[in-house]
């Protein structure tokens, strides 16, 4: 499922000096690899649920979400130490945040350490950490026992994003970009983490939008490392991080609702939210796009990396802009094989957009590109790139 391993890569391009460049990435997952076709009758087992019509209102969803595999921290010895987790209405949220925090935790250390090798220079060179999730909540937060887990040195400069739902990864991004830039010769390593164990409840026909999640996300962990002036020789860029911004529509709050509560986490997407991104996504990219001069007619010429929300999201998003289907292949491959999984999404869609690019290095388009993700607010988070891989 993508490429393993981005190392062998070389830059053909020089980065400008002082831009933020991407120079490694990094991923894990817990060990369960739920298989699409499978999920609904385990699901429905682990739950106690012989609701019919629910079944089969989650068969339908499971086909139309395009999601073939994804990794969840769920397991039946989960389950079997919290049989609670699977009962309606029952105060779980210390349960939950108790597997939880340690959950992303692990998953984190592992993704971060995975990106570190690939980046290729002492993890005492890293100086700043940005950490990433919508899956946990304790005081100190998780970017403190991530720094312990990997053993960053007690002067590295932490921040901390949470609750920032499906934007969260290019958020972390652009903050991990402006730290790069104003602090000449810093490495900052981006670290995101999701479980939906946070979220996981009963099928209940009070609650019928529940299956949309059952059926999308799923769990994981990113990491990047990101940092300006490569070192020659050692470092090589793979995105230039060229401009950042971030726009949120006015009166869309309940557009993406979640609350926590005693039974944990509950999510609520409106029907209306794959439209609403349609009618706003021209009007950003283009922002975005016309601070180097490229228009709308550079849109075939372009890479784009887009966090995968749903396949209506990319659907409206093709049609709108009047994509080939190839520039959103990167997102719907993460999407079938990952599921949607929160921040750490945006990870596995840069990571087939390189192995992509390197199928056709030789071509001259897909060097500017864009990277969008869509959050609570409802909030844009871009950043026009370059690939610098091809």
């Amino acid at each position: 499922m993508g490429s393993e391993d981005v190392s062998h890569v070389r830059s053909q391009k020089l980065a400008t000096p002082g831009k933020a460049t991407i120079l490694a990435l990094g991923k894990a997952f817990p060990q369960q690899l739920v298989m699409q076709e499978l999920l609904v009758d385990g699901y429905f087992k682990n739950t106690n649920c012989d609701d019919p019509e629910l079944k089969q209102k989650l068969s339908h969803l499971c086909k139309t979400t395009t999601v073939k595999t994804r990794y969840v921290v769920m397991s039946n010895e989960i389950l079997k130490k919290y049989p609670e987790l699977a009962l309606e209405g029952l105060p779980t949220v210390k349960q939950r945040l108790d597997i939880c925090n340690d959950a992303v935790t692990q998953m984190a250390v592992e993704a971060g350490l995975a990106c570190i090798k690939k980046w290729g220079r002492p993890i005492s060179n890293i100086t700043h950490l940005v950490y990433v999730s919508s899956s946990e909540a304790r005081l100190p937060g998780g970017d403190l026992y991530l720094a312990r887990g990997l053993g960053l040195s007690p002067e590295t400069q932490r921040v901390l994003l949470y609750f920032s739902g499906c934007s969260g990864g290019v958020a972390g991004l652009r903050v991990a970009k402006d730290i790069a830039e104003n602090h000449p010769g810093s490495r900052v390593l981006l670290a995101t983490a999701e479980t939906t164990i946070i979220g996981f409840k009963p099928p209940s026909a009070k609650r019928p939008y529940d299956l949309v999640g059952v059926a999308l996300f799923g769990d994981g962990a990113g990491a990047m490392i990101i940092g300006s002036n490569p070192v020659s020789g050692i470092e090589k860029p793979l995105f230039e991080l060229h401009t950042a911004i971030q726009n949120f529509l006015p009166d869309t709050e309940r557009i993406i609702d979640g609350r926590l509560t005693e039974e944990g986490i509950s999510f609520k997407l409106d029907r209306e939210l794959p439209r609403i991104i349609e009618d706003h996504v021209e009007g950003f990219c283009g922002k975005l796009m016309g601070t180097v001069g490229l228009t709308d007619k550079d849109y075939k010429r372009m890479f784009w990396a887009v966090h995968p929300g749903g396949p209506a999201i990319l659907d409206r998003m093709e049609k709108r802009l009047e994509l080939l289907p190839e520039k959103l292949r990167a997102s719907r491959r993460a999407l079938m094989d990952y599921g949607n999984a929160s921040s750490n999404t945006i990870v596995y869609v840069l990571d087939y957009v390189i192995e992509e690019s390197l199928k056709k290095k030789t071509e001259e388009d897909n060097e500017w590109g864009l990277i969008l993700a869509f959050g609570p607010g409802i909030t844009f988070e871009g950043i026009l790139a370059r690939n610098m891989t091809v």
